[in-house]
């Protein structure tokens, strides 16, 4: 089982959309039973509360459900439990890393990484602009979600 952990501030915008394309991903690829995928927020301004809509009605159109997912906050723990945490920005990288377990470092990274063709190196929060923001961070999404998804397929050889 590998195991994925998304992480944006409050778990409301980005990190749920990125749950949501990489979850249809996986199923996709028949590769449900392999990947377990979550996500969390820094703070938690949220915690309990459903995607944004407007981040809920990004995903529909693309045929993503994140209508069921709730805020949480992440944890220590979190980064002893999953293989990869994937941060949407430097912020939020440098809130794991001040609760970071020593030696689990590595496990920190931010998502774009795995989109290298984008420009961008940071999925920018859309969470003050309008709807155009959240389809633009999909499209950012899509991109990582896909080249993440090699990269559990070459290293974890599922």
């Amino acid at each position: 089982m590998v195991r994925v952990l998304f992480v944006c501030m409050g778990n409301i915008c980005r990190s749920p959309m990125a749950e949501g394309v990489l979850r249809r991903l996986v199923v996709e690829e028949g590769l449900a039973e392999s990947v377990e995928i979550d996500s969390a927020g820094t703070h938690a301004y949220h915690v309990g509360n459903p995607p944004d809509p407007r981040a809920q009605a990004a995903a529909a159109r693309r045929g993503v459900d994140i209508s069921r997912q709730r805020g949480r906050q992440a944890r220590a723990e979190d980064i002893r439990r999953f293989d990869y945490v994937l941060v949407m920005d430097r912020e939020n990288y440098a809130h794991l890393r001040a609760i970071c377990p020593p030696g689990l470092e590595d496990r920190i990274r931010l998502f774009l990484e795995y989109a290298p063709a984008r420009p961008e190196d940071e999925v920018p929060d859309p969470y003050f602009g309008g709807m155009g923001g959240f389809d633009r961070v999909l499209d950012m999404i899509e991109a990582a979600a896909a080249g993440l998804l090699a990269d559990i397929r070459r290293s974890k050889e599922i």
